[in-house]
């Protein structure tokens, strides 16, 4: 359970126009350590310029010097093209100190136009990071993207490289192996290396259409060498996506992996990474461990530099292979409540439960379906909030509007997914309207404490509070008015939006401006959908949301958000991986397969009790420690 944090500095690394060297980008920085400071290589770009009667721009190696990694000043050209080798430009350094030398691998150009005959490996060596006291061509073929560990490994330099990078291909990663410093730029070595590349190969998790390259130089850890790289699904298509992954590879032997990163840890999101000279790009390039955190340094639209940070501790316990659950916790040993075949209204189904706490009570109310795939609202009790104290023998909520009433014998209808809050001594139920014929929508029913506390089931005459004809799903009231207002959470386009109303029937709803405020990412567990989950729940921090996102292979997980106190429509923090997902039988298999959908949450002493629907078919509660979840979002 962990967040990954943008610096707020982003970019730190931008051209500087009066610059010639770097005025048209800077982008794929490397950090190492000398002394006290941080010293970032980096890919430097002009603006196009002719050269041999090809216009280009060129590229060369930057370096710049920070105290605190993020302020970088002392920008200038720390390697230039000298050989033919590499007369077309130098991209990409990554270095490492090991025997008293930095060690700076970069990728080679020497043919334009760039293809893959002209793309390889350079190496320059610096004893001070001041000045290069040789250079060497590495690789005899198409490759890029090496570094060296910053240990040897069994008596052994071990490197890391892409390799067939070009052309059209999707690139290995190779593992390659020196008894000698000098082996690395032996011919005779990568001849009979390149033979057998099927025996170096590190064989990392992916899909045959997507492409991953080198990132980062691993990082020594106690649980193995921790690798950044970059992975890019539907890499030969239109719609490819640009994403930061990580794996542990074995400490004695790295071509073993000894855990990986569930999704991605970044996608392109901000203006920066996407816009620029490659859009929607993000290249992952350098790593440091400081003060606990993971600090990557990548690149953004192949324009600028950023950077990154993400706690260390728990990164590296969500790599661990088996996964193990480091976010909400279930604590029954089955389903909370399931279907009873005897009762017609919920003889199908029963999931997808709202709660809230009053009296000293969880009170939880669930959609029900019976045979004919009716809809309606349910009620339980529970004084401890995992058994199930008291059960209404007959729903508490049905269908009685034109917009929820059945329209088509034995199609879906009714009232689904309740969601409860609490202004003053009344009680608010937003749920889904739906007839089976126009758009679902979103609609709210009230009643007071009184008569709820009293199971006096005296529900206000509900109205719809979204826009007419549009799918819009997953609504609740926020707690509290903002700016005089009431503000209505729902979903439109598979995203989380926000509208203001003067009243809670929101009369302004067929001109909501729907304000997104939380948007799928494309290529992580929430690339489809999102939508909320529980009501938010205030806390000292801000206001804690829960919400459930969908992945392109439809699976239902849960994440969370913290909002701002004053103004909930912006957001401070956002779990970077999933909290909560299916994996018990009744969640996996179901009327809807890998569905975890909660509707309600109450806080109950230190722990937050969540409740869902488990494969739109029973209903289960988990949970989870308030101060653990606040920690990870701030």
């Amino acid at each position: 359970m962990f967040v990954v944090k943008r610096s707020k500095s982003n970019p730190i690394l931008s051209p500087i126009k009066e610059h010639s060297f770097e005025n048209f980008s800077t982008f794929n920085a490397n950090p190492i350590v000398v002394g006290k400071n941080i010293h970032l290589l980096y890919r430097a770009q002009s603006l196009p310029e002719t050269f041999e009667n090809n216009h280009f721009s060129l590229s060369v190696i930057g370096q710049a010097v920070s105290s605190d990694g993020i302020n970088f000043k002392k920008r200038e050209v720390f390697i230039k093209p000298e050989h033919i080798w590499e007369r077309f430009g130098l991209e990409d350094p990554r270095v490492t100190k090991i025997d008293g030398k930095y060690f700076i691998f970069y990728t080679a150009l020497s043919v334009f136009p760039f293809g893959g005959s002209g793309i390889k490996v350079g190496l320059a060596i610096s004893r001070d990071m001041k000045t290069i006291s040789e250079k060497h061509l590495i690789t005899p073929f198409n490759a890029k993207a090496m570094m060296l560990f910053p240990e040897k490994i069994d008596g052994k330099y071990v490197a890391m490289l892409a390799v067939d990078t070009d052309d059209g291909h999707l690139a290995k990663i190779g593992i390659a192996e020196f008894k000698k410093i000098e082996d690395m730029w032996s011919l005779k070595y990568w001849e009979k290396w390149y033979k057998e590349i099927d025996k170096h190969t590190l064989h990392i998790p992916r899909l045959e259409q997507d492409q991953v390259e080198v990132g980062a130089v691993p990082i020594k850890t106690k649980e193995g060498w921790l690798f950044v790289y970059s992975h890019i699904r539907d890499y030969f298509t239109n719609n490819k996506v640009f994403g930061i992954r990580a794996l542990l590879l074995d400490l004695k032997d790295p071509r073993k992996i000894a855990g990986k990163t569930r999704g991605s840890l970044l996608i392109p999101e901000e203006s920066y990474e996407k816009y620029g000279q490659v859009t929607n790009t993000i290249f992952p390039s350098g790593a440091l461990i400081r003060k606990d955190k993971l600090v990557i340094y990548y690149g953004a639209t192949d324009t600028t530099t950023a950077v990154a940070e993400v706690p260390l501790k728990p990164l590296l316990l969500s790599m661990k292979i088996p996964p193990i659950e480091d976010g909400f916790k279930r604590l029954t040993e089955g389903p909370l409540l399931v279907a009873q075949p005897a009762i017609p209204w919920e003889s199908k189904a029963i999931f997808n439960p709202a709660a809230i706490f009053l009296g000293g009570k969880t009170h939880i109310l669930y959609r029900a379906m019976g045979q004919d795939n009716t809809s309606v609202i349910g009620y339980a009790e529970s004084k401890d909030g995992t058994t199930i104290t008291y059960q209404s023998p007959k729903p508490i909520f049905t269908p009685k509007e034109s917009f929820e009433e059945k329209r088509i014998p034995n199609g879906n209808s009714g009232c689904e997914d309740p969601r409860l809050t609490q202004i003053g001594n009344t009680i608010y139920m937003c749920y889904v309207a739906y007839n089976g014929m126009t758009p679902p929508s979103a609609a709210m029913t009230s009643i007071s404490e009184k008569d709820f506390l009293a199971r006096k089931w005296n529900w206000k005459k509900p109205v719809l509070v979204t826009r007419d004809g549009v799918d819009d799903k997953d609504a609740c009231l926020h707690p509290e008015k903002v700016n005089g207002k009431y503000m209505l959470f729902h979903r439109v386009d598979n995203k989380i939006c926000v509208d203001f109303g003067d009243t809670p029937s929101f009369k302004e709803r067929n001109n909501f401006r729907n304000i997104v405020l939380l948007s799928p990412r494309h290529g992580m567990w929430d690339s489809k959908k999102v939508g909320i989950s529980s009501p938010p729940i205030k806390t000292s921090k801000g206001w804690l949301l829960l919400y459930h996102g969908v992945s392109d292979d439809a699976v239902y997980r849960v994440g969370a958000v913290l909002l701002d106190l004053k103004d909930p429509t912006n957001v401070l923090s956002r779990t970077t991986d999933y909290i909560f997902e299916p994996l018990l039988p009744y969640e996996t298999k179901g009327i809807f397969n890998c569905v975890v959908f909660p509707c309600g949450a109450v806080v109950r002493g230190d722990k937050i009790y969540m409740y869902y629907g488990g494969g739109d078919d029973v209903i289960d509660v988990a949970y989870i420690n308030l101060k653990d979840l606040l920690g990870a979002l701030k």
